[in-house]
């Protein structure tokens, strides 16, 4: 699945508040902020644990991640 990025938050914000949506900090705008910020935090930490899946980032090649795992190598 893919990740929402902070780009695709900002732009969800934008179509719901011209569209006069739910701009609480419960809304789905809201929601869509937390996930992009969640995707940042993510990919640029490297910050995966326990997941073992294999997890393309997209921009340093495919991470082979184990159970407790800190990090992975990097596949190119």
């Amino acid at each position: 699945m893919p990740l929402i990025t902070k780009s695709d938050a900002s732009r969800i914000q934008s179509a719901q508040a011209r569209g006069g949506k739910d701009m609480s900090s419960s809304g789905f705008a809201a929601r869509a902020q937390a996930a992009g910020d969640r995707s940042s935090n993510i990919k640029n930490t490297g910050n995966i644990k326990n997941t073992g899946n294999i997890k393309n980032t997209g921009n340093t090649g495919t991470q082979f991640l184990g159970q407790g795992s800190k990090g992975g190598a990097s596949g190119k």
